[in-house]
């Protein structure tokens, strides 16, 4: 399939599918500092999209705008039947793409037979898969290396690789090692030969560990793969997809937090309110690495609203 995935530039990059964190707000205001190539919604269940009683729970996940374009949505379950009905509904909906998520260590996520534990049973896998393809859009899959074992790999990756993904991440741990260990980037070579042996056409995109663009691009360099995926290294620099590195002042920082500030009221009042308390675990992007930016945080993290934290960071501001 000819697809927007071969229009991307190589290496491309994307900005990682993130819980409470890659939403329609933080998205923007990414896009705002240094866009990447491709957006990811947050992961979304495909059981709570197919029941009346939990299908509001994933309006706003789900939400975003045309600037966004294109954008993907990641999915996650272990019902074929549901698969079908929501890739179908996403793609009437206006997404580019759908990415099924097969990577998410979560305990209730693998307790639920989704995310990793799918590394567990690839026949159920590869039917989520086909049952995916339904949506007449590209599917893409975000994976780990294996279960508990880094051996488990060739196994699985190669499996994934047969039912012809758009796309393959991999997050270059196993479910068990989570974040605690290095990501095995010595992998990358055994990887990619079986990627060409098996599925040529199926684009290699690595996750873990990157820091920023910069990173990426000497990744690909050495290894060859086609995308690269960043998720926490955006917590250490929001600007981490900047063709240029440089220095960001205090004030573009702060000018950021405003953005994020008066997106998440106006998506509160467009979409349905917004819980203010998630925004905390944000201040930590913005105020930092200054003089005074852990006394600001501090001030930041006991208030109670967004007027608030305008109030903090205005009287900040007047302080000589």
């Amino acid at each position: 399939m000819n697809t927007f995935w071969n229009e991307l530039p190589k290496p491309f990059f994307i900005l990682a599918p993130m819980e409470s964190v890659t939403d329609i707000v933080f998205r923007h205001v990414i896009a705002s500092a240094a866009r990447p190539d491709l957006f990811f919604t947050e992961f979304v269940n495909a059981s709570s999209f197919c029941s009346e009683k939990g299908v509001a729970s994933t309006r706003g996940r789900l939400a975003f705008t045309d600037d966004e374009q294109p954008i993907i949505a990641q999915i996650w379950g272990n019902k074929p039947n549901e698969f079908a009905t929501m890739c179908q509904q996403l793609a009437k909906m206006g997404y580019r793409g759908i990415d099924i998520n097969m990577g998410c260590p979560d305990k209730a996520v693998v307790k639920n037979g989704s995310g990793s534990a799918l590394i567990r049973t690839p026949e159920l896998a590869a039917e989520l898969i086909a049952a995916a393809k339904t949506s007449g859009l590209p599917i893409s899959v975000k994976t780990r290396l294996g279960d508990t074992k880094v051996e488990q790999w060739n196994e699985w990756i190669a499996h994934l690789l047969a039912q012809d993904v758009v796309n393959l991440t991999i997050h270059l741990r196993t479910r068990k090692e989570m974040s605690k260990t290095g990501a095995h980037y010595e992998l990358i070579p055994d990887i990619k030969k079986i990627r060409d042996e098996i599925a040529p056409n199926t684009l290699l995109t690595i996750n873990g560990d990157v820091r920023d663009r910069q990173h990426g691009l000497e990744l690909a360099k050495e290894y060859g793969v086609d995308g690269v995926m960043i998720g926490r290294g955006i917590f250490n620099n929001p600007f981490a997809f900047e063709y240029t590195v440089h220095k960001h002042t205090r004030d573009e920082l702060i000018q950021l937090l405003n953005l994020q500030l008066n997106l998440h009221d106006k998506y509160s009042t467009e979409l349905g309110p917004r819980k203010f308390n998630p925004l905390k675990r944000f201040f930590k992007i913005y105020i930092r690495e200054f003089p005074g930016a852990s006394e600001l945080r501090d001030q930041l993290m006991h208030t109670t609203s967004t007027t608030e934290v305008r109030e903090v960071l205005k009287a900040y501001n007047a302080t000589p």
